[in-house]
């Protein structure tokens, strides 16, 4: 049996016309793009997911508006980041509101890291460690820097589809990205770790 690959302009063009299953197989090539996206705007992966829905109805809503200057995955990744964005000023601003206890399962996952990594207690915590000060590291960037190297490092987008989901040109980006890179190394030499990249 040949399956025939349907391009993502005719599903388009057929969600347009009403067609669900279309404009659900264009939801199924493009989740997990989507997904990530959110994520790595979010840093939840249940965030993630409403912010994934969001833009997937949003998409929808809107599908009579796509134009087509862009792929349909680059329209669609646009939207989702946008989504994310909004949902965690959203969050911030509730977190400001809410004073956050310290998570007890820190701990726990030190613990659970030590068992299945069959490193030492002293090498499995040295790793911990540095992996908590890269996170911090990332964190303390501005967001705009922040955002554009969490985009690629998960390898799964292209400078240009970063830039058309930042709305922003792609030399911008390439720059930030460089730029984000050389603040958490600069970071994690301050906190002595001189043997970092």
């Amino acid at each position: 049996m040949s399956t025939v690959c349907v391009s993502d302009a005719e599903l388009v063009a057929r969600a347009r016309q009403g067609d669900p299953v279309a404009f659900g197989e264009l939801v199924d090539r493009h989740r997990s793009a989507v997904y990530r996206a959110a994520l790595a705007a979010l840093g939840s992966h249940a965030e993630a997911e409403d912010a994934a829905q969001d833009a997937f109805v949003m998409a929808f809503k809107r599908l009579g508006g796509f134009r087509g200057d862009a792929s349909f995955k680059t329209w669609l990744l646009t939207i989702a980041w946008h989504q994310a964005i909004n949902r965690r000023r959203s969050l911030r601003r509730m977190l400001r509101q809410i004073v956050q206890p310290a998570s007890s399962t820190d701990q726990e996952s030190v613990v659970e890291h030590v068992a299945a990594s069959g490193l030492s207690p002293e090498a499995a915590a040295a790793t911990t460690e540095l992996r908590r000060s890269i996170r911090a590291a990332i964190r303390s960037l501005a967001p705009k820097l922040r955002d554009a190297l969490l985009l690629a490092q998960s390898g799964d987008y292209t400078y240009a589809e970063i830039a058309a989901m930042q709305r922003t040109p792609v030399g911008t980006i390439k720059w930030r990205v460089s730029e984000a890179r050389r603040l958490v190394k600069l970071r994690l030499r301050e906190g002595g770790y001189d043997d970092v990249g």
